[in-house]
């Protein structure tokens, strides 16, 4: 595991889409494993920056609410297209969100080249919360009441909040060839060191990535 520390967001942010340019230079039928939340949007908006061809790459992302529209503001669909997808020529039919087949069209297509991820204040990776199974597949989960207390400043009601969501699980998230963990902010630096530097748990379950052959910790202090 390889940590690399930055002095600053907008550093790390140029730092991880350089990396994520590269990869799709070096291999233009690349799958990507992508995050949505506050931490990547620098990472996207360098991203759409480079000149690349993106006709043959393709993307799954590592959550969604269920039973949101796909053009709601807050759905993660709309995230990403703000964000990257209207910026550059990614096929429609190229784009992937969780579902039932989800598991099984990542190994259909050879599996994800490199997987970006956040990380929470308490360990959790996208919906995977503490608690989860460090096992896990993508499957639905009912989102806790913590999560749905910090989703409801995306909405105008905590009422609004959806309240059950589809996330990639941490078995499928560590099947990922490499995997870059972003970190943003001096709170963050105690959940990276729970997480990389004590045990593996389930109570934490960005720990398990610490067994990963292939991971690189961005953080921005």
């Amino acid at each position: 595991m390889m940590i690399t520390l930055f002095e600053d967001y907008k550093t790390m942010s140029e730092c991880v889409a350089s990396v994520a340019a590269e990869t799709i230079e070096s291999n233009p039928n690349c799958k990507l494993g992508l995050p949505t939340g506050s931490t990547p949007i620098g990472m996207y908006k360098n991203l759409i920056q480079f000149d690349l061809d993106w006709s043959n790459v393709k993307t799954f992302n590592l959550d969604e609410y269920e039973n949101i529209s796909h053009v709601h503001p807050e759905s993660y669909h709309m995230y990403m297209r703000r964000n990257l997808f209207l910026h550059v020529n990614l096929k429609e039919g190229n784009i992937h969100f969780p579902d039932n087949e989800y598991d099984k069209t990542i190994k259909d297509e050879g599996g994800l080249d490199v997987t970006i991820l956040g990380i929470g204040h308490n360990g959790h990776i996208a919906f995977n919360e503490p608690g989860s199974s460090l096992t896990s597949r993508t499957r639905k989960v009912k989102l806790t009441e913590e999560t749905i207390q910090a989703n409801s400043r995306f909405f105008k009601t905590i009422d609004e909040v959806p309240k059950r969501a589809f996330t990639m699980g941490m078995k499928t998230i560590r099947e990922s060839k490499r995997i870059i963990l972003i970190a943003n902010g001096s709170y963050k630096w105690k959940i990276l060191d729970e997480c990389f530097n004590g045990n593996v748990t389930k109570d934490r379950p960005a720990s398990i990535l610490q067994v990963h052959p292939k991971i690189e910790v961005f953080y921005a202090s």
